[in-house]
């Protein structure tokens, strides 16, 4: 096997691009001028309070308090004056040793929170000694270590410029952020901006990587205002009556974790508390039974509501409202409660919060470059002693990198068309004058199922767009043979499946021939109607579905309806646009290529009941252009894909159906795993795929490309002067491969796409295994002339479309198995009368992650073998 740079104890020959107008971009990333080459000390840190233990850990933002009090107590004394940088969990690091290897430093700390003084011990071991040499031999491209290898080293120099932003920003791990500048959003939360910051191995040097962040926040103050806000209300008065259980599920979702403060005049200082639960009865019906204090030997059932009242002569303003509960099953008033500073929130955004996310998130590449050049400039992180004891020098200048810009690969339309081929400069380019390369099946047998009210899509309007609509595919291309295809009316909040099948059954054809399409308009962006009526389609009724909102009717746009158009042809078996054959068969070596794309997604915050999902595709066609598609259903949060064997089987099998030919190459992109698990998932992988190959026939062993892609990271480039597009990004065919990348490894940097707004992210892609022996100009190429035969637009994509339809493939996962949604328990009285972490402050979980069955998840045998997925 030919596994790249890692494997390897000799130095690593990495391969470096020449092809392309040479240029420089600034990264934002800085140089350190110096790195440590010092022995780093990890300690074991055990904190406890005086007596007794933790149950579980409390939040970091407490163990880095109390650690940092432990650290002014004792810094001059007991730790001698050498810094220790903690993760606010068990893990500290120093530049010096504080203790011998079997010794153990105990250190005791009194902390002050809230006008109250509690005492804990902190129990400190030495758990490893870092060589730092190992770095230095990674950044050379000398070493066998793997990325995971260096990370201890990495994550002490993390925690090193992390301790210094921390004293002026809000930190959440490698992330900082500030409330100057943040912006209210619906639901109770706040919108702020901040940065990242991560030590990254170069070639021949370290950087320190720094980009801009945004994360939503708890809005500060008063609980009940964030409740109205969350609920839309004007005041709590609308509650009156109880709380239904969708409000009792979403006000369950918000509260999940979140740091509450109680403050009365009833109390000394301020009470924190996390809830845990909310009373099932309003605050003047829940009772318990209470022992006044002036009335010794007296116990009596009292409700909440006068219990506040007697006890701190609170009267309440809304006890219709439930109460929520705390430690021991202690019960709070809402009107009583703060939301406390500094808090993160975790839950998922509604959709006007992303929206509101992505509009505050997006800014111009200059513009993201001057507020990390002005961060790098105020935190002095270069001048800190502890950054200095780590032996890092680090300079407050971004750096920069030499790029080459790719030249666009020729794209191919209809000989028929008046404007056969042509080069996009820019990544984008239109239809006009163009024939789709290769039409699919004429669309004969198909119908339009119209969910919508009538009176909002009334027949005449409907049977316009749908003339529109086939004279646009036949312009195109694309025939449609039938032009009236049967009208049929259906109920949304109905039998869908029903619908879809009354609809198929009105449509005229010889016996024994299927549905080809059906064109389902729905009322609007629900997701639960759309992931129905694809679950019918999918898995029932074998047929392929365009779905569509019938806003889009009203006024039939041209270029709407082209883009209908490339969808149908694509689903229909057709090609919408290829690469010059001549040029792509030089890129593949002049070999049948089997081009394969896998992904790995997990279910979403809290949704722990719910499976991951492995998609993996494959081409059909000697020309990388068609592919079909395999779905695997994995344990939750598993990233590891199991059945990958069987998976590459399958796809080896419909190769060959479709091409008469055993593939002599596979290139397999792979997506969804980070930097630290790229032995792993090689190793893994690479056997299982070429066991699968070997199933097929004995002896049979084509050469394996095993690539690594990677678009979930913090790198970013800005082009120098004017040499950018209209957006100030670097323009589509900008490549990186020097500097900043792995010295051990084949990978590099492409932007593939014309930037529509804010700052582009490039795709990092990391070549892992190279049996083919592909140089950097070759895959580089090859990886920017794929971007350009993505199916259903006119542009070069930001991903391999490999990639880029392994992630549809997933996204339509949920429509397989839509009857796993989100599901809450019934917000039904539990048996100590509160609603619990089950109900009203968590999702339907048996607190285990799902260990469900692996198994492939079937498609119709109709569309097993088709693109459904576009």
């Amino acid at each position: 096997m030919s596994q790249q740079g890692e494997s390897s104890a000799t130095t690593f020959v990495k391969p470096y691009g020449l092809e392309g107008r040479r240029t420089k971009v600034y990264v934002n990333m800085i140089e350190l001028k110096k790195y440590p080459e010092q022995e780093i000390y990890q300690y074991d840190v055990e904190l406890s309070p005086e007596r007794g233990a933790f149950k579980k850990l409390p939040a970091p933002e407490f163990m880095r308090s109390v650690f940092e009090q432990a650290m002014r107590t004792h810094r001059t004394t007991t730790l001698k004056g050498i810094p220790l940088v903690y993760d606010a969990r068990k893990i500290a690091y120093a530049p010096s040793p504080i203790c011998g290897p079997k010794e153990e430093l105990m250190l005791d700390v009194t902390y002050i929170e809230s006008g109250r003084s509690e005492k804990f011990n902190i129990r400190i071991r030495q758990a490893a000694i870092i060589n730092t040499t190992i770095l230095t031999e990674y950044i050379r491209g000398r070493s066998s270590a793997s990325v995971a290898d260096i990370q201890p080293a990495l994550a002490a120099l993390d925690l090193a410029v992390g301790s210094v932003v921390r004293t002026q920003m809000v930190g959440f791990n490698r992330s900082f952020f500030t409330r100057e500048g943040s912006k209210v959003t619906s639901g109770g939360l706040e919108l702020w901006r901040g940065f990242s910051f991560s030590i990254r191995p170069g070639v021949d040097r370290l950087y320190l990587n720094v980009n801009t962040a945004v994360t939503a926040m708890y809005a500060p103050g008063s609980l009940l205002d964030s409740l109205l806000n969350l609920l839309d209300m004007r005041n709590a008065s609308q509650l009156r009556g109880g709380l239904s259980q969708q409000i009792v599920r979403t006000l369950g979702s918000y509260l999940r974790g979140v740091i509450l403060y109680l403050t009365h005049r009833g109390i000394q200082g301020k009470r924190k508390f996390s809830v845990k639960g909310m009373t099932t009865k309003p605050l003047d019906k829940e009772s318990f039974e209470w022992e006044d204090p002036t009335r010794p030997g007296q116990p009596e059932m009292i409700t909440i509501e006068k219990y506040y009242q007697r006890r701190y002569n609170i009267k309440l303003e809304y006890p219709f409202l439930p109460g929520l509960v705390g430690r021991k099953n202690a019960v709070f008033p809402i009107e009583l409660c703060d939301i406390g500073e500094n808090q993160r929130y975790k839950g998922k955004l509604d959709d006007k919060q992303t929206a509101d996310m992505v509009t505050f998130a997006c800014k111009r590449p200059n513009e993201n470059m001057s507020s990390i050049n002005t961060v790098i400039s105020s935190l002095g992180i270069g001048s800190s002693p502890v950054v200095k004891s780590f032996g890092m020098e680090i300079p407050n200048k971004l750096a920069e990198v030499d790029a080459r810009v790719l030249p666009p690969p020729t794209i191919i339309y209809n000989k028929k068309s008046r404007q056969s081929s042509l080069a996009p400069n820019t990544g984008a380019w239109n239809m006009r004058d163009k024939l789709v390369t290769s039409a699919g099946r004429p669309l004969q047998h198909w119908a339009v199922l119209v969910l919508a009210n009538q009176n909002f899509a009334p027949k005449a309007r409907v049977q316009n767009f749908i003339t529109a609509l086939v004279d646009a595919c036949n312009n195109t291309g694309y025939p449609i043979a039938q032009a009236q295809p049967p009208l049929v009316y259906g109920n949304p909040n109905s039998d869908i499946g029903r619908e879809m099948e009354k609809a198929c059954n009105s449509i005229r054809m010889p016996k024994g021939e299927a549905p080809q399409m059906l064109l389902v308009i729905l009322p609007t962006t629900n997701a639960q109607v759309y992931q129905t009526v694809k679950n019918c389609a999918y898995t029932t009724l074998g047929v392929q579905t365009q779905c569509m909102q019938a806003k889009h009717i009203q006024r039939a746009n041209s270029q709407y309806c082209a883009n209908l158009c490339l969808k149908l042809n694509a689903k229909m078996g057709g090609t919408n646009q290829s690469l010059d054959g001549t040029d792509l068969q030089k890129m593949l070596r002049n070999k049948p290529t089997l081009v394969m794309g896998c992904d790995v997604t997990h279910p979403g915050p809290g949704e722990r009941n719910k499976p991951s999902i492995a998609s993996v595709v494959g081409s059909t066609d000697l020309m990388g252009l068609r592919y079909a598609a395999t779905l695997i259903q994995l344990p939750s949060r598993q990233e590891l894909v199991k059945l990958l064997m069987e998976a590459v089987m399958r796809h080896l099998k419909l190769f060959y159906a479709a091409t008469k030919i055993k593939p002599h190459h596979i290139i397999f992109y792979r997506d969804g795993i980070s930097e630290t698990q790229f032995a792993q998932t090689r190793d893994r992988e690479i056997t299982e795929i070429l066991r699968a190959c070997s199933s097929i026939q004995a002896g049979y062993k084509p050469d394996v490309t095993f690539i690594a892609v990677l678009k979930r990271h913090n790198t970013r480039f800005y082009p120098m002067g004017r040499d950018g597009d209209k957006t100030g990004n670097c323009i589509p065919g900008t490549v990186i491969d020097r500097s900043i990348t792995f010295a051990p490894l084949f990978d590099f940097y492409l932007f593939a796409h014309a930037a529509i707004q804010g700052t582009s992210r490039p795709t990092h892609y990391v070549v892992l295994h190279n049996d083919i022996g592909f140089t950097a100009d070759e895959l580089q190429k090859l990886t920017y002339s794929l971007c350009f035969t993505y199916a259903i637009c006119t542009r070069s994509v930001s991903l391999v479309p490999p990639v880029y339809y392994a992630h549809r493939v997933a996204d339509r996962a949920r429509c397989h198995l839509v009857e796993m949604g989100m599901e809450f328990e019934d917000a039904s009285s539990a048996a100590d009368e509160y609603y619990t972490a089950g109900t009203a402050i968590g999702s339907r979980t048996t607190g285990t992650e799902a260990t469900g069955p692996t198994k492939l998840i079937k498609t119709h045998s109709r569309l097993d073998s088709t693109m459904y997925f576009m």
